[in-house]
């Protein structure tokens, strides 16, 4: 029996699902032991966020904001993809599309080997230059060498992140729009749906007819208007989930005619 409770009516519409949209937070990271935004991390605990991801803050003191980042980045160099991240790999053997819309910036679903994934708050392990905007491949223990400069333009370079006050990178968000309004499943994982825009994400996926469930261990503002709340961490839960999946799609895969029958 399933240790978790999924309702018949989630289970008949991911088995019939052509396009299902998976909108992912912090909590999607959690058990992999990626630290929270706001995390003490030792020295970095005296600063606020707001004080260091903004372009204001780098320009100001670009030495501080690239050793944070740096910090950071080698930090989730050393972590995992977790079992509910598989999952949603697993998942893209069962349904058409599977489009993954992250705030996330730890590129663990990539990591993990999802397709599609959609970063709308950037990636860590990307950086470009503040100047001309020409990527820039950085080792994660660059700290110590001071802010790189861009071999094109000589300006420096930032992590390819979206800071405070920054508007979402045009393309992520317009793909995203379009496949959580082409979904018939919407997942919302281990987010607090309070960050806009990008907690539209459901919203969208929902008024065009999806299917929207929300997994987290707590219910937020996205658990009140889902059509179901499912209680558990992403690592657990999703596993759960793709597996009653399989269960209900197996019968068709087995039975489906052999080939020049």
């Amino acid at each position: 029996m399933s240790p978790h409770a999924f309702s018949r009516r989630l289970l008949d519409r991911l088995a019939t699902a052509h396009s299902v949209v998976i909108f992912t937070g912090a909590g999607m990271s959690a058990d992999s032991g990626v630290p929270t935004f706001r995390g003490a991390e030792g020295i970095w605990s005296r600063f606020k966020p707001e004080e260091l991801a903004t372009m204001h803050a780098f320009l100001r003191n670009p030495q501080l904001v690239w050793e944070w980042y740096a910090h950071r980045r080698a930090i989730i160099s050393t972590v995992q993809p977790n079992a509910g991240h598989r999952a949603l790999v697993a998942l893209e053997r069962l349904v058409a599309r599977v489009s993954i819309v992250t705030q996330n910036i730890d590129n663990l679903h990539r990591r993990a080997g999802s397709t599609t994934v959609y970063e709308l708050h950037g990636n860590i392990e990307r950086n470009y230059c503040a100047k001309c905007g020409s990527p820039h491949d950085v080792g994660v223990d660059t700290a110590s060498e001071g802010v790189p400069r861009c071999g094109h333009c000589g300006g420096l370079i930032r992590p390819d992140v979206v800071w405070f006050g920054e508007m979402l990178p045009e393309d992520e968000w317009d793909a995203a729009v379009r496949a959580a309004g082409g979904a018939d499943v919407c997942l919302s994982v281990g987010t607090s749906g309070v960050v806009y825009p990008a907690a539209s994400i459901p919203v969208i996926a929902r008024r065009a007819g999806a299917f929207h469930a929300d997994v987290n261990p707590e219910p937020g503002p996205l658990a009140d208007g889902a059509d179901e709340f499912i209680r558990g961490p992403a690592a657990e839960v999703l596993p759960d989930l793709v597996r009653r999946l399989e269960e209900l799609r197996t019968p068709s895969i087995l039975t489906a005619p052999e080939e020049g029958h």
